[in-house]
């Protein structure tokens, strides 16, 4: 499909804001579903699982931050989980503000990311656990979380979620080198993360993303 046509080319600060403005439109159609529901194939609710992707968010966002410090690490906050089994997060929303104020929180931190991706030099490499990364490896990190894990939450308000088919296909080549080429772009991404099946190709029981920059990394 799209390889025909050339590289679907780099995943930007703009792609970021708009992945996220479709999540947040999303989950303020559902603000009256069980919210403590199971996220799709996850074990947390659909409430933590925002949560969580708030908090890659911001967790991105502040890894392109530091110019010191000692290289090969994440920034160092202080990381909790609010019961066993839940996610460890920096971000958590206020229960009291309900589905609404979630968004919000996720809408910030989607800012945040964003802003930094835009604001940071292209020459940047910062700490990931899968290698140091640019700021465009950030921001397709972070279009990748938003849309994946909005599939996960989709599933258990019960309510539509499928994102661009370009969006899909950038950060695909960014992440994904190795995936079919030929399939639907939005159910290759599920496959790619663990989600689904794509003719030829069974679910994959592990997977992982390759955010170095074309020609700093090597595949493990």
């Amino acid at each position: 499909m799209s390889e025909a046509l050339g590289s679907p080319g780099p995943v930007t600060a703009d792609d970021v804001q708009e992945a996220v403005r479709s999540a947040v439109a999303a989950l303020r159609g559902a603000e009256t579903a069980d919210w403590d529901a199971k996220a799709g194939s996850l074990d947390w609710s659909c409430r933590e699982t925002v949560e969580h992707l708030a908090d890659d968010l911001f967790a991105y966002a502040a890894q392109l931050g530091p110019r010191g410090g000692p290289p090969g690490t994440e920034v160092p906050f202080v990381w909790r989980a609010e019961r066993p089994g839940a996610p460890a997060n920096v971000v958590f929303a206020d229960r009291a503000a309900g589905a609404a104020g979630l968004a919000q929180v996720l809408e910030a931190c989607g800012a945040l990311l964003t802003s930094m991706v835009r604001t940071t030099p292209a020459d940047v490499r910062s700490h990931h656990v899968f290698g140091a990364s640019d700021p465009e490896g950030f921001a397709a990190m972070g279009v990748v979380e938003t849309l994946v894990h909005l599939h996960d939450v989709a599933e258990g308000l019960g309510v539509r979620w499928e994102p661009d088919a370009g969006l899909c296909d950038r950060v695909l080549a960014r992440l994904f080198p190795d995936a079919p080429a030929g399939t639907d772009r939005w159910p290759t991404l599920l496959w790619a993360t663990g989600r689904g099946e794509i003719p030829g190709h069974a679910r994959l029981t592990r997977w992982r993303w390759y955010g170095a920059p074309r020609g700093e990394g090597e595949r493990r």
